[in-house]
């Protein structure tokens, strides 16, 4: 189960470390809203957990370990007080160099205790902390995009040259795929790792519905916009309705207009791939479109019974721009399941029958979060590839956008 766990731990940190590298101290300091942390406090706050959690079960206890408990705890409340998340761009100390510093301590103390041989117990949480850590690799990227794009001048975070934009006329498959449904088994089988939310599997039924082959696209958006899509209040749950008037929005985050649209990328401002999945929508957008669509959108269950019928790789795109991309076949069946944009369903965000809170300080990983957030399923373009599972349950609260999120329509 735990196989080659010391190579895995390693080739996590060194992404994690790659994924910083294009960016200026002063980059990973910048916090512009509540939920976009600085990059500098998810270099910190990764190795803080394996602190945390296993090293200090030990007896280790990095010198720094208190006012890093402080400073880098995300929302364990079992754990002691911490830094406000609105305040974690405040953070001016610790530098940079003594955040690698630090890195390095926890990375040598934890290789050392695994070398030496761990409790079953603890190497089990040493994966989950390497899934984390995978986590917070993508939401380094979101909240990087996020952060940089309050800049006016629309820097970039990589260079066009690593851009590999994929424009195509292939309009996507408008197909509905039917499926029978009936009484079925959705969650984990526990056979390898999975997060605690994901358990345990359990029976559902499905009435009879159908599911698009292909994401909806940027295109499809402009149709939904130009048709008065935000400006029909009909369309809209009211909840999204006010958020929508408050914030004004007219169109998804990131994306402009002058004489064409376009989208703020981690490469800086591009031309919208009008053929590419549209992204960075709330789950209140989706419902709107999907409304107007003539169409819903799935529930968790409906979405994970379809992808289960076929493997991971006959519906992952093959895309590693850190842009969404255009599906560039014509196969048939369920396509852009993974790899592509987080997909919003209509189900809440709750414990499954059966679930049981892990014990201690973890269980805080997701259990207090089951209330007011809905589920998304798949995986996106900033997803560790190996997470990208038929069992997987992302969520976010409704209102959010700055997230890999996009749809797929159902009826």
């Amino acid at each position: 189960m735990f196989h080659n766990i010391s190579q895995r731990f390693i080739a996590t940190r060194q992404r994690t470390l790659k994924l910083a590298a294009p960016l200026s101290e002063a980059d990973m300091q910048v916090q512009a809203e509540d939920f976009a942390s600085p990059g500098k406090w998810h270099l910190a706050h990764t190795s803080w957990f394996f602190e945390e959690f296993i090293l200090q079960t030990l007896g280790f206890k990095s010198l720094l370990a208190e006012p890093y408990r402080f400073l880098f705890n995300s929302y364990y409340d079992s754990v002691g007080q911490r830094q406000p998340q609105n305040r974690r761009g405040l953070i001016s100390r610790p530098s940079l160099k003594e955040i690698l510093d630090y890195r390095q301590e926890i990375d040598h103390a934890l290789l050392t205790a695994i070398d030496a041989g761990l409790d079953p117990s603890l190497l089990k949480l040493v994966e989950l902390g390497v899934h984390h850590e995978q986590q917070h690799q993508e939401l380094f990227l979101t909240d990087i995009l996020y952060n940089l794009s309050q800049n006016p001048l629309n820097p970039a975070y990589l260079t066009n040259k690593d851009l590999q934009s994929m424009q195509t006329n292939h309009a996507g498959d408008k197909t509905l795929q039917v499926f029978n449904g009936g009484l079925v088994n959705i969650g984990h089988d526990q056979d390898r790792f999975c997060f605690d939310n994901e358990m345990p599997m359990h029976q559902v039924f499905i009435a009879p519905y159908r599911l698009a082959n292909d994401l909806v696209t940027n295109a499809d958006w402009i149709d939904f916009i130009e048709d008065g899509g935000y400006q029909n209040p009909l369309l809209w749950l009211a909840d999204g309705w006010k958020v929508a008037q408050q914030e004004q929005w007219q169109m998804p985050l990131y994306w402009q207009k002058n004489d064409q649209y376009f989208a703020y990328t981690l490469y800086g401002l591009q031309p919208l791939n009008l053929a590419a999945p549209v992204c960075h929508i709330s789950f209140f957008e989706a419902d709107a479109f999907a409304r107007w669509a003539g169409k819903r959108l799935p529930t968790e269950a409906e979405w994970e019974f379809a992808a289960s019928q076929q493997t991971v790789a006959e519906s992952t795109s093959d895309n590693m721009s850190y842009v969404p991309q255009p599906r560039l076949n014509n196969t048939q069946g369920l396509q852009q399941l993974y790899g592509d944009v987080w997909q919003w369903t209509a189900s809440p965000y709750v414990a499954y029958p059966g679930f049981k809170t892990s014990p201690g300080a973890v269980g805080e990983y997701n259990g207090k979060f089951m209330n007011g957030q809905y589920v998304l399923r798949g995986s996106s373009i900033a997803t560790a590839s190996h997470h990208a599972r038929a069992s997987y349950r992302n969520f976010f609260y409704p209102h959010q956008r700055w997230q890999f999120t996009g749809l797929r329509l159902a009826e």
